[in-house]
């Protein structure tokens, strides 16, 4: 009597067609899940890591200058209300611009040397979205914004100073300080500490949109050179807030003006 095993022997190989195409949908799950890794890595764990740095960075900042006054303590680091939208995460996209007690405009703050370049040097508070960041000198992506930091524009002017304090941010990703900066309406207050120094701006106008070229914005005299009926036509003291628009692009800039509280 015979018995016929079966199954035994040698696995028949798939066609071509079918191995190649097996192959491939081995390969496409393999590199989406890397690109998913490398994605998660961009805009949630350097998001946490910024926003980490960029913290205590205002602490020290505040430490430091509590001791140069050797009086009263740092004052308390802000954080981000309740109400405050989640914070999410996206491809970074906040190119530049190409190119308390209120305080009044003083000559000692016209007549300031700029920081170094690239170091920390102030702490801007946005209470209505939550926002507290260090202020750094210049808009360099990697050395500035990436780190947290909102970057003070050169050749713009100091804080409390006549002219137009400029900064750019990140909107998205990087701590993205500047991410819900789209809600601010006029008479919200923006303040900016040097040194214990403190001023406090109000918002005024908006603009949602323009080219990132329209280096009309961050002029001593803030007027839109692309949207000409955007903007001021008095000297004074300003502050510019920049960043990318829309989210998760870097395609145009929205703007928001703030001026100095007398």
């Amino acid at each position: 009597m015979r018995v016929v095993v079966q199954g035994g022997g040698r696995r028949r190989r798939r066609p071509g067609l079918a191995g190649v195409l097996w192959g491939a949908a081995e390969l496409t799950v393999t590199v989406g899940v890397v690109v998913l890794l490398l994605v998660v890595h961009q805009v949630w764990w350097t998001n946490r890591q910024a926003l980490a740095a960029a913290h205590e960075q205002v602490r020290e900042l505040e430490r430091d200058w509590a001791g140069s006054a050797g009086s009263s303590p740092a004052p308390e680091l802000l954080t981000p209300s309740s109400s405050s939208p989640p914070s999410s995460s996206s491809p970074s996209s906040s190119h530049p611009v190409s190119s308390s007690s209120s305080a009044s405009p003083s000559a000692s703050a016209e007549r300031s040397a700029p920081p170094a370049r690239e170091s920390a040097y102030g702490v801007l508070r946005i209470p209505r979205i939550g926002v507290v960041v260090p202020i750094a000198q210049g808009v360099d992506k990697r050395a500035v914004l990436d780190r947290g930091y909102v970057g003070h524009y050169p050749g713009t002017a100091q804080p409390g100073a006549e002219g137009n304090f400029a900064l750019a941010g990140h909107r998205n990703t990087h701590g993205e300080p500047f991410r819900y900066i789209n809600r601010l309406r006029a008479g919200d207050e923006l303040t900016v500490e040097v040194r214990g120094q403190r001023y406090t701006y109000e918002v005024g106008k908006v603009l949602a949109e323009t080219s990132e070229r329209d280096t009309g914005v961050i002029a001593p005299v803030p007027r839109s050179t692309v949207r000409p009926e955007y903007g001021y036509g008095e000297p004074g003291a300003y502050i510019t807030l920049t960043t990318c628009t829309p989210e998760y692009t870097s395609r145009y800039r929205l703007v928001v003006w703030g001026t100095l509280k007398r």
